[in-house]
């Protein structure tokens, strides 16, 4: 047994000896029970993931609307820096909308840290109709003592109680609720840099709120046509600048990201600039529906805008519309299975895309639980498995791995046809530490962390 363990460890290394240093993560933690162990529900799948703004923070966001936050622990200020549970509240509950005859779902679509100000944390939960402000605190829990002190020395003693000190609780508590403005899905929130306001996006519109203010909000962007049988395209991602907090930018299902300027007008219907691929020649069926952009960020630096599509991340200057910077397939081994993953409905999955601290590395997910790490600047890149089987032995360095289409062939054990490659395993979830290589992933029902 230990031979083969020597083998094992050995193997690990070489399969990694090739690759540059930024490209080698290693196992950190996982949170969550093993898949196959035990029934894992619905409700228990993790929908939203976010760092707060210093890192030192990690909410997680699920199906049945619980948010889970985690706190770096300060024992070891290294890389290897390691998190803990620290609350879990119910977000949301399951609603039903009357007017439409509809249920609406208590799943966590996203999260938002806003900027620490205090000793208390505020974070921006939203499930598909209604935003909310929570707070997350310490509470002080004192109990009257059973001593007590005299307060006088002539007549009969004034005995004062005295408070002690029981306990610190975490304590999580709704602030406000934003409701009652999206008619449909809401699929995007951001915070402004002036940390005063944020947008939250539909499939049509864009809405402004004030933080202080949950009754009412400023709309942004309409593109709903008159005639609903015209209509051509659905947002489908939201953010505001990084620096400037008058600039916005949203992307569309036919693949095109536009950049809007809130000092130009009221209503940001007419975009300041628009960023999109020249049309292809030899468009089929699944052209248009692949073409629909997933998710976009902006740089750290506010320069640099990443997108995310069903096969490729693009890297677009805010300088330059015509064509994308950079173009980076994700997985295109899937390009001959579309036909297989339009019947499963996997081809509508939206991954999101991540930058690192530096902005000189992107992140993205894939099926079969891998998730791809680019080098922007060398062009490198690595796809990695988040799995529990991938990560045994002394040296936790993940294995890098390979799919390939076409005939099936005899090949190392990290390299896979794409017939074998788990399509409900999937990463759609995943974001970068703003100042440390640490990563965090969302595999179905468990949290990975990595580091390098």
């Amino acid at each position: 047994t230990g031979f083969f363990f020597f083998l094992w460890v050995k193997n690990t290394m070489a399969l990694s000896a090739g690759l540059p240093a930024d490209l080698v993560w290693h196992f950190s933690q996982v949170f969550g029970d093993r898949v196959g162990e035990g029934d894992i529900s619905e409700a228990d799948i993790i929908s939203a993931l976010e760092f707060s703004h210093d890192g030192d923070h990690l909410a997680t966001g699920d199906k049945g609307g619980r948010v889970v936050v985690f706190e770096r622990t300060m024992e070891n200020e290294g890389q290897s820096a390691e998190y803990r549970f620290l609350a879990e509240f119910q977000s949301h509950e399951p609603e039903f909308d009357y007017l439409k005859s509809v249920e609406i779902e208590e799943k966590i679509n996203q999260i938002r840290w806003l900027r620490q100000r205090s000793e208390a944390h505020f974070l921006l939960t939203t499930n598909d109709k209604t935003i909310k402000l929570w707070k997350v605190h310490n509470k002080c829990y004192r109990v009257e003592s059973a001593e007590a002190r005299p307060g006088g020395s002539f007549v009969t003693p004034l005995r004062v109680p005295r408070m002690r000190h029981v306990e610190t609780r975490v304590e999580s508590r709704v602030k406000r609720v934003f409701s009652n403005a999206h008619a449909y899905h809401i699929n995007s929130i951001s915070i402004n840099s002036d940390d005063e306001t944020f947008l939250s996006a539909d499939d049509l519109r864009i809405n402004v709120w004030s933080h202080g203010m949950s009754g009412e909000c400023f709309n942004l962007v309409d593109i709903k046509p008159a005639n609903m049988e015209q209509l051509a395209e659905v947002i489908t991602s939201a953010q505001f600048h990084p620096e400037q907090c008058n600039v916005f930018m949203y992307s569309t299902s036919k693949g095109v990201i536009r950049l809007g300027d809130m000092r130009a007008s009221a209503l940001c219907d007419t975009h300041a600039k628009a960023f999109e691929e020249p049309s292809e020649e030899g468009k089929n069926f699944f052209s248009d529906i692949i073409a629909s952009i997933s998710d976009v960020k902006f740089s750290h630096d506010g320069t640099k805008i990443l997108s995310r599509d069903y096969l490729t991340a693009k890297i677009w200057d805010v300088r330059m519309e015509g064509r994308a910077l950079d173009t980076f397939k994700v997985h295109e081994h899937f390009r001959p299975k579309l036909c297989d993953l339009y019947e499963s409905d996997c081809i509508f999955d939206k991954f999101e895309a991540c930058w690192s601290g530096d902005d000189n590395h992107i992140m993205t997910g894939s099926y079969n639980n891998q998730f791809r790490v680019v080098n922007r600047t060398t062009r490198r890149d690595v796809m990695l498995e988040a799995s529990r089987d991938t990560i045994e032995g002394p040296s936790h360095v993940l294995i890098p791995m390979r799919a390939y289409s076409g005939p099936e062939r005899r090949t190392p054990r990290n390299e896979l046809h794409v017939d074998r490659l788990d399509i409900n395993q999937k990463i759609l979830h995943a974001t970068w530490h703003p100042r440390l290589n640490i990563i965090a992933i969302a595999a179905v029902n468990n949290l990975y962390l990595f580091r390098r």
